[in-house]
């Protein structure tokens, strides 16, 4: 048997970074290569603008053609992206990703920066051994910083902020030569520390028995600091940073010039302009928390990305409990308050529908548009708990803010759309007016809010009545729904027959609809 081999790539503000791996049996993995390449992808967003430059976009798109590529020359069967802070805050982000796809043949996900922050935690954590230690996980990116607390099995906090070292250079510029003057230094740090705040508050009410700090801001710290300030102590010292030494090289880095930077023992020449802000953001928390040493890792999120699908994929997963996704589901729902009976119910019967939808040829989506039918049907109701008139406008907005975990973005708006319709039909007219995706996306879209949408009918009266229903071809043009019943089910009836023709303008058939008691079986 041939082990697949999978690629995963990050597309941050300031770097793409690719791990490319071969599946092993036993939850084990030998990685075949591991790169990184510079583009500044975010260079000139953060001065108000919030548009990717062209030049950036070209440089992207170029090292991500080579990367896939790259994976390519390895046999990977499967290449999964990411793309971060400067994508997502991007008003011109169609651009990059329609440019990615098409010129790289590559799809990507743009992530929340929650999302971002538990992936990272993910990457970092299962490439140290912490024992019965919970740490602080601190990633300090061009665009954003991540932070998430935990122990080796699971995470407590996750949170992201607007602020990365690229992001700071652009709002707090240095001089002509690169210097950073005491005053700018200080009005960054206030900048840093206001908005860190929040923060700080939380992280206050966990115990913090060690730093962990990946990126590649953290690990050329830790490396100028063994090489400048600790010569003499041998190979592996840049692997730890501390805070009296964070400060000594904060007043060195800053007083000198992006060109005299370069010469630093250590230092990373594409960094010397931007390293200042990246230490600004560090030395912040570790004053703040009074973190007397922070941990240089040089794991992350693409590591992250090989853990969760390692976690999802059936046969590498090292136990059977729930996934992140559906526990991060489930926690919103309980948080509104939804009708878990009738959401259940839902649930049960808009995956009957999907499930024997695809076997008479409705449809031809897959498990994942399937698992997000599902998400969306456990949801729907959730905006109920603010009004019920209109709910599900709601609850729409609920899923696009509930800060669900394990998604994309655009993953996220798939099932925000399905609950947004989940009680009236998404005509093709209202369909061309989504933005924010692709067609091929909006069109899914509309099979899966159909299906809801008659799931929903179902249940019309919340008491679980009708225990079975399924598709039957009738031919191109026809199609049966059959039910089947414990009890009366005349609201039911009356529900769905609300929205037959829906169904006709979304497959194209026209619905008959039988019900068969108990007594009488499938």
């Amino acid at each position: 048997m041939i082990e697949p081999v999978v690629a995963f790539i990050d597309i941050g503000t300031n770097s793409v970074r690719i791990l490319v791996v071969r599946l092993n049996p036993g939850y084990s993995h030998t990685v075949l290569s591991r790169q990184k390449e510079l583009v500044r992808l975010g260079e000139g967003e953060f001065t108000g603008r919030w548009y990717l430059r062209k030049p950036a976009i070209d440089r992207t798109v170029l090292v991500c053609r080579h990367f896939t590529e790259l994976a390519r020359s390895f046999g990977a069967e499967q290449i999964l992206a990411v793309a971060t802070s400067a994508t997502r805050e991007a008003r011109n982000r169609r651009v990059l990703l329609d440019r990615l796809k098409e010129e790289a043949g590559l799809d990507v996900s743009v992530v929340s920066g929650k999302e971002e922050a538990r992936l990272i935690y993910l990457g970092v954590s299962s490439g140290i051994h912490l024992k019965d230690k919970q740490a602080i996980f601190i990633d300090i990116g061009g665009g954003s910083t991540e932070i998430a607390v935990g122990t080796q099995k699971e995470f407590s906090l996750l949170d992201s902020r607007k602020l990365g070292a690229l992001r700071l250079n652009s709002l707090f510029p240095a001089d002509a030569e690169g210097r950073i003057s005491k005053n700018t230094y200080a009005a960054m740090r206030g900048y840093i520390d206001e908005t860190l705040l929040g923060t700080v508050q939380a992280l206050r009410g966990y115990r913090l028995d060690c730093a962990v700090g990946s990126s590649g801001t953290i690990e050329n710290l830790a490396e100028i600091a063994s090489r400048v300030l600790h010569p003499g102590d041998g190979p592996g010292k840049g692997r730890a940073l501390g805070h009296d030494d964070l400060e000594e090289l904060i007043g060195i880095l800053r007083s000198r010039s992006t060109e005299e930077r370069k010469k630093i023992p250590g230092m990373n020449p594409e960094r010397a302009d931007i390293i200042v802000g990246g230490a600004a953001i560090l030395e912040s928390l570790m004053d703040s928390l009074s973190v007397k040493e922070i941990i240089a890792s040089d794991r992350g999120l693409r590591e992250g990305l090989l853990i969760d699908y390692l976690q999802r994929e059936k046969g590498y997963s090292p136990s059977k409990e729930m996934s992140i996704r559906k526990i991060s589901v489930l926690r919103l729902a309980r948080l509104f308050r939804v009708d878990e009976s009738h959401a259940n119910t839902t649930t049960r019967l808009a995956l009957n529908l999907f499930d024997s939808g695809g076997e008479v040829g409705l449809h031809g989506l897959d498990e994942r548009k399937r698992e997000l039918l599902e998400y969306a049907a456990i949801l729907h109701d959730t905006g109920s708990y603010l009004a019920f008139d209109n709910h599900e406008l709601h609850s729409s907005y609920i899923i696009r803010n509930g800060e669900l975990l394990g998604f994309s973005e655009q993953e996220i708006a798939v099932m925000a759309y399905i609950a947004r319709y989940h009680r009236k039909y998404l005509s093709p007219k209202q369909a061309k007016a989504i933005k924010d995706l692709d067609p091929a996306a909006t069109a899914e879209v509309r099979v899966l809010a159909n299906l809801l949408c008659l799931a929903n009918s179902l249940d019309r009266s919340h008491t679980g009545v009708i225990k079975e229903a399924w598709f039957i071809s009738l031919g191109k043009k026809q199609a049966r729904l059959e039910l089947h019943t414990l009890d009366g089910c005349d609201l039911e009836l009356w529900g769905l027959s609300l929205h037959k023709k829906d169904f006709e303008r979304t497959f194209g058939r026209t619905l008959r609809i039988s019900v068969h008691h108990a007594s009488a079986g499938r």
